[in-house]
């Protein structure tokens, strides 16, 4: 632990000072509020005359002139923290020469790495939960329907999900800042895998699953059953489609399976989903939740060992 806290308030101390995490705090901010104040004005067609979870589905309902809902804005928006928060963590130390003087230093080099792990996690935390924190104040000014308390603890725990994806997405931009000396390498890496997961992971996971299965209006419940399957099951390697699977779930106590698809199956046969509890929906997206962990583990382990073998010499 020596050295280790020295190392997370410098880093905490250079992010609250710099204008690149000023200037993405304040266009999440304005982003957020945009998209819950627009959900404000279409809530009332959105839950008709339900009375349940409406503060909730102030989260999820986005308008019709922009099809843009809060966390579909927060999918987009944390890869890009993390990434704005990982992808210098080493090779801008290495380069200017600061590394070496560090470790030079009474300081541990796991806790180099580790320390700016836990500041870039810190820094994510807070600006989650800020921004939630803000746009439920101001649903809740706005509407004025306070929410229950099921509604607080799937709040609560879509918070924790969306860090555990911002974490991902920080991990593996460091994993990036150590195996490339410039920063603009890793920086380039990093937005390549979040564009190619984004954009052309589900484009890849439907050829596949089309070609395996190929459905079509005719096919049986059974083939298109088996097609969502593979699809679902190629598709999740993207981080992305984990966390969507699991706000759907968390946001959506209706949702009774992670596949839109097998739930619109069941409803035209007759099947009416009932809203799930909290802790069902829970263990509804455990695995998503265990795959988010574990590919940050992954990550941040491949980075880990790469940072404590490299050679550092002074410059």
């Amino acid at each position: 632990m020596k050295g280790l806290l020295e190392i997370i308030r410098k880093e905490l101390a250079d992010s609250f000072n710099s204008k690149r995490f000023i200037i993405l705090f304040l266009l999440v901010y304005m982003a957020g509020i945009a998209t819950i104040y627009i959900a404000a004005q279409n809530i009332r067609t959105a839950v008709g005359d339900s009375t349940r979870d409406i503060f909730l589905n102030l989260f999820i309902v986005s308008g019709s002139n922009m099809p843009f809902s809060f966390p579909l804005f927060m999918s987009i928006f944390i890869p890009i923290i993390g990434i704005a928060l990982g992808f210098d963590a080493v090779n801008s130390e290495r380069t200017s020469g600061n590394l070496s003087r560090l470790l030079a230093q009474p300081i541990y080099r796991d806790n180099v790495i580790n320390g700016k792990f836990l500041a870039g996690l810190a820094m994510i935390t807070i600006l989650i939960v800020s921004v939630v924190f803000i746009v439920a104040g101001l649903g809740l000014r706005l509407i004025g329907v306070p929410p229950e308390a099921e509604e607080i603890l799937r709040l609560f725990m879509f918070v924790i999900v969306s860090i555990l994806y911002g974490a991902f997405w920080m991990s593996l931009a460091v994993l990036f800042s150590v195996l490339f000396k410039k920063t603009s390498t890793s920086a380039l890496a990093s937005i390549a895998v979040w564009i190619f997961l984004f954009l052309f992971m589900g484009i890849i996971a439907n050829l596949i699953a089309g070609a395996v299965y190929p459905v079509s209006q005719d096919s049986t419940v059974a083939l298109v059953a088996d097609y969502d399957s593979l699809y679902r099951m190629i598709n999740r390697v993207s981080p992305g489609t984990l966390y969507a699977e699991s706000i759907q779930a968390i946001l959506l106590p209706v949702m009774g399976s992670s596949s839109p698809t097998m739930m619109m199956i069941g409803i035209y046969s007759g099947l009416m989903p009932a809203p799930l509890p909290l802790s069902q929906s829970l263990t509804l997206v455990w695995p998503q939740l265990v795959g988010l962990v574990a590919l940050t583990a992954i990550c941040f382990a491949g980075a880990y060992i790469k940072f404590m073998r490299e050679e550092i010499r002074s410059t």
